[in-house]
């Protein structure tokens, strides 16, 4: 597996209705996303003798150069962006955890503090060049996310399968809001596979030739990927549902109290997954951003410029996280509004526009019946965020 790949195990919260529809919609949006994937390492070198190293640059080679840019890059900057302020919120909730439970009786600190602290790592990791550079990161991270994940499912069963008053049915005891909440949990569950933003950039570091093409070791890392991410998503999904009900926590580690010494060291695994996480993100980011500085407005590339535009990105994706650390509701919210296109069906429009599949052949009908699914998940989990992101706005203090 490219140990570049962990950007793709993050843990998802458990779907608050995992019932029928939520399990269908869970392993639903394993495989479509798996299948999308498929297609972008596919089409990464469509143009013989070219490759094409960037979404956008695929974007332009299916709509034109201009209107490419307008399509890909705006949706591209909102899932990269989104990610890091999730992974800030993330990282600092679960540093807070890691001290609840290794200091039992220590005094209560803000939650903005850990995510400030979680932050300040970044300003030296941010001078990084390149992906290539974050890549024993990254691979680090992929072992914990995997070892979290084990350790939050093992730990609930651990707990017991017949707890008292644990509640299965919807949190909101209105329809409308059961409803919403839903839909917000399909946004979570897009959120979880998020890997398509960087899947060509990630590709880009592979070499090429006609002998030996980068989508065959590119796609062999991908399942193994996949692989992973179905032992690290799916069991702690279900299990946490099963043994804590509605009452689980966007993050199941944040659920689980005991025993101390194993919760504190799995939020600890949790810091440094998305210490890795946010870096590749944020990579892509900083590229865009110097490209377009350099290229357009003629600044000169220099250490100074590089130093600007990084802690410049740190410091404002760290003061959101601080501002509003509303997990669930930035999960279903922004992956709702930014990951259903970029991983649901775009990659399938960007399809059609080049392969071009014979009309109404297997290949046409999956990406058609893609393009329709991926358009409902984008409209509903969108929605549904918002509406948990403002029943969170009534209850919170700004900065608390």
């Amino acid at each position: 597996m490219s140990p570049q790949w962990s950007e793709l195990l993050f843990l998802a919260s458990p779907m608050l209705c995992l019932k029928g529809p939520g399990i269908a919609i869970l392993v639903l949006s394993w495989i479509i996303t798996l299948y999308t994937l498929w297609q972008m390492v596919e089409m990464h070198e469509i143009i013989p003798g070219k490759r094409l190293d960037r979404y956008h640059e695929l974007g332009q080679v299916a709509f034109g150069e201009k209107l490419g840019l307008w399509i890909v890059v705006p949706q591209q900057l909102t899932v990269e962006v989104s990610t890091c302020i999730v992974y800030m919120v993330t990282g600092g909730k679960s540093l807070k955890k890691f001290q609840e439970s290794a200091v039992p009786n220590s005094k209560p600190i803000r939650t903005t503090y850990f995510i400030l602290i979680f932050g300040s790592c970044h300003f030296i990791l941010s001078l990084l060049p390149n992906l290539n550079s974050i890549s024993g990161v990254s691979l680090a991270a992929a072992f914990m996310s995997l070892s979290y994940s084990m350790i939050a499912w093992i730990a609930s069963l651990k707990k017991g399968i017949y707890q008292e008053n644990v509640d299965y049915s919807y949190r909101d005891k209105t329809t409308s809001g059961s409803v919403l909440n839903f839909f917000s949990a399909m946004g979570d569950v897009a959120f979880a596979f998020a890997g398509h933003n960087v899947v060509l950039e990630i590709q880009a570091t592979i070499p090429s030739t006609p002998e030996q093409p980068s989508k065959k070791p590119m796609w062999k890392g991908v399942k193994v990927a996949y692989f992973i991410v179905a032992l690290s998503y799916f069991p702690v999904a279900l299990v946490g549902y099963f043994i804590f009900g509605n009452s689980v926590d966007g993050n199941i580690l944040i659920t689980l109290e005991k025993p101390n010494w194993l919760i504190a060291l799995a939020n600890l695994l949790v810091v440094f997954h998305v210490i890795g996480g946010y870096q590749i993100y944020a990579m892509s980011v900083f590229d865009m951003i110097e490209t377009y500085l350099v290229k357009q407005k003629k600044f000169r590339p220099s250490t100074p410029l590089r130093i600007a535009v990084r802690f410049t990105y740190v410091v404002i994706t760290m003061f959101i996280g601080m501002a509003i650390p509303f997990f669930g509701g930035l999960l279903g919210f922004f992956g709702g509004l930014a990951l259903s296109p970029t991983s649901y069906f775009l990659p399938c429009i960007i399809w059609l526009v080049l392969v071009k599949p014979r009309r109404f052949s297997i290949s046409w009908l999956m990406n058609w019946t893609f393009v329709v699914l991926g358009v409902v998940l984008m409209m509903l989990a969108a929605t549904g965020g918002l509406y948990t992101l403002i029943a969170s706005y009534k209850t919170y203090k700004f900065f608390s």
